[in-house]
């Protein structure tokens, strides 16, 4: 799909997922209500009422943001290699306690108040630490919060749990949110 100025914002965010997080980081759109827009509203319309911002402009920063999400993520395959490699590589699982309890990857630390206190204070930013949530697409957002915070090897498990349960664990089971 082409997109373009008359783009609707549902069609931006189906050819880019993460194109509300690269609005937000850059211009303050779409991360709350007041600066939030309709999935029915064009490119062109949601940059017009913020600031007239260029549209061609905007549309590259999604796309180069894309491509930035594209590299933080590690495969299932790379992530097994990695902790063969390095055993003490550090893995935070972004799901809720329920999911967590349920099925896990050995070593992996549930996200809580205590261990963000713990990374924040103690981590140090250069060490690798692997986020992991149930399919792939919420671990970008605690990504960005990180790297945000000076944290530079942050990676995304590719598939989350579900694609390590499927290519790594297969005694991991598999489940499914919501309809």
């Amino acid at each position: 799909m082409t997109l373009g100025p008359q783009s609707a914002m549902r069609d931006v965010l189906d050819v880019y997922p993460g194109a509300q997080r690269a609005l937000f980081r850059r211009y303050h759109i779409g991360g709350c209500a007041s600066c939030g827009f309709q999935p029915t509203e064009t490119l062109e319309q949601v940059c017009q009422r913020n600031n007239n911002l260029n549209v061609a402009e905007v549309l590259e920063h999604i796309r180069t943001s894309h491509l930035q999400d594209a590299r933080t993520f590690i495969t299932p395959k790379e992530l097994a290699q990695l902790r063969e490699q390095n055993p003490g590589v550090k893995l935070v699982d972004v799901r809720s306690r329920e999911e967590y309890e349920a099925v896990h990857i050995d070593g992996s630390l549930l996200l809580s108040q205590p261990v963000m206190q713990e990374i924040m204070g103690k981590w140090p930013r250069t060490q690798t630490l692997v986020i992991i949530d149930h399919r792939g697409k919420q671990s970008l957002d605690a990504a960005a919060y990180f790297l945000g915070h000076g944290f530079e090897n942050i990676r995304c498990l590719r598939g989350g749990i579900d694609a390590w349960s499927r290519e790594i664990d297969p005694n991991l089971p598999r489940y499914q949110l919501g309809p």
